[in-house]
């Protein structure tokens, strides 16, 4: 990212208020609440109190992070109009939540879930198939968690225009976050990410307004220009980049929509109404977030001209500085835009990380090693291998290499392969637990071995599609040639239809 001319000392004190402000809000969440650490569901859940405007803006961090506006942006730039599919692929995410969130919230509150793994041990009752999907979704957390560590760093220093180097901004947000949320927990958590989106979008906002002066005020005009000068940005895409179009919706639709801390926030919340009425607001964020950066990006072609690859990559840092040269009012606004860009990229780690946390206490710790623990020694361990998973990624991230790019490609690849256990487990009561295992191992082998050798995409199909394509056809097939006992259609009628049990089994919370 380009360094802010401007950051120096104005970087650092508004990034110490920020900092102040997350570790007073994880003292508050944490203040008077007795069972907070003595019970899973109130430190992972937020003992499933989250109201609505919590809910909305926890489920808006969740699925936009401060990456979204560095890297969004330059993509923006080099693609031209086709990167429209930002917006669509940002709003099919709500579509395939409403898919399956309803119900899997209504199943959560019955049978007691805390964990995506609880629904998948809870429906398919099979060690390898509840043990492959913890792995396939650990794996897709330490990266994202990862990426996040990497974020961090880069934008801090940026922010500061290096006063801070960038391996001390990633240890002392990484102790910040640590400490808020050790304090507060998912209600920590939740209550910074309100401050976090709104900073955010205010800053969005200034952004954009700025990009507007600088090109004179009319789209119009910027749009001509890109006609004149580069064409190729504004023409109709060829095929594979329509298929590509295509394929990334599915991806990232499916992919972000069971993120395991995605999944954790159906559970949390306070109401079925509430989860629904978040989603209804969700709807509108792509317009409001991606759609603006969308624009932004597209004004900035005509600003900054002949950017290649690697110097499109400043681009962020190119337009604030321009921005910010405008008005003193600006001027304040770029570093307050900043800092909110680091803020929301913690307001994503730190959702990453209390997931990882809690999958580790109840799906490896609770499930395998120590059932008859109790929540504190539970959610105590959870937090421990929470810091040694921090500290293993914090020395990757130290001097992060260039290999790191295929792991990044494949977190959608191998998440989105615990999709069908979702939605089609959710709705489909003849689904069998060994198809899905060897569905889920077998989307992941593909998906896996296309990225590594080079096949990111097939006639542009990534390669996460083409192995949820043999997921899904193993899991359908599979299933059909699988005989249920009489035993296993109970228990699918129990937990997939509306059968009430006489007592709901507890999965140990």
């Amino acid at each position: 990212m380009e360094r802010l001319a401007f950051g120096g000392i104005d970087g650092i004190i508004i990034l110490s208020v920020y900092a102040m402000i997350m570790l007073l809000t994880g003292w508050l969440a944490g203040r008077g609440r007795a069972k907070l650490h003595e019970s899973l569901s109130e430190y992972f859940l937020a003992g499933k109190k989250l109201g609505l405007v919590a809910l909305f803006f926890t489920l808006f961090a969740t699925q936009y992070s401060g990456n979204n506006v560095i890297g969004y942006i330059p993509a923006a730039y080099r693609t031209g109009f086709s990167w429209l599919q930002s917006i669509t692929f940002m709003t099919i995410i709500i579509g395939v939540y409403l898919l399956f969130a309803p119900r899997l919230y209504t199943l959560s509150r019955r049978r007691k879930f805390l964990t995506p793994a609880d629904w998948i041990a809870d429906r398919f009752r099979s060690n390898r198939v509840t043990i492959l999907s913890i792995i396939l979704m650990l794996w897709a957390l330490c990266n994202y968690l990862l990426e996040q560590l990497v974020a961090i760093g880069q934008g801090v220093s940026g922010l500061t225009g290096g006063t801070i180097p960038y391996q001390w901004a990633v240890v002392a947000f990484i102790v910040v976050m640590l400490l808020y949320e050790w304090l507060g927990g998912m209600r920590a958590v939740a209550y910074t990410d309100v401050m976090q989106g709104i900073a955010l979008m205010v800053g969005i906002f200034v952004l954009l307004t700025g990009a507007l002066v600088l090109v004179g005020g009319n789209i119009t005009t910027a749009t001509q220009q890109i006609m004149e000068q580069q064409p190729e940005k504004v023409a109709v895409p060829p095929l594979e980049t329509s298929i590509n179009w295509f394929s990334m919706l599915l991806l990232v639709g499916f992919g972000a929509a069971v993120y395991p801390h995605a999944i954790q926030r159906i559970y949390a919340a306070e109401s079925e109404r509430s989860l629904k009425l978040s989603f209804a607001r969700m709807a509108w964020m792509p317009l409001i977030t991606t759609g603006l950066v969308f624009l932004i990006g597209i004004l900035a072609i005509p600003l900054f001209p002949g950017l290649d690859k690697a110097g499109s990559e400043q681009l962020v840092g190119l337009l604030v500085n321009e921005v910010a040269g405008i008005h003193p009012f600006y001027y304040w606004m770029m570093v307050l835009l900043f800092g909110g860009i680091i803020a929301a990229i913690i307001s994503t780690a730190d959702s990453v990380l209390l997931s990882l946390s809690s999958m580790v206490s109840k799906d490896i710790y609770a499930r395998f090693i120590r059932p008859d623990a109790s929540d504190r020694k539970k959610i105590l361990v959870g937090k421990v291998w929470g810091m040694i998973a921090v500290a293993v990624l914090l020395m990757i991230a130290w001097y992060p290499p260039a290999t790191l790019y295929e792991i990044f490609v494949l977190k959608f690849e191998i998440l989105i392969q615990v999709a069908p256990a979702f939605l089609l487990g959710l709705y489909w009561r003849r689904l069998a637990a060994g198809p899905v295992f060897w569905g889920m191992l077998a989307g992941a082998l593909l998906a896996g071995m296309l990225t590594f050798t080079g096949y990111e995409t097939v006639y542009g199909v990534h390669g996460g599609i083409l192995g949820l394509l043999l997921n899904v056809l193993i899991c359908v097939s599979g299933s059909f040639m699988v005989t249920q006992s009489a035993e296993e259609r109970a228990v699918t009628d129990i937990i997939v239809g509306r059968v009430e049990p006489e007592a709901s089994r507890d999965t140990g919370m």
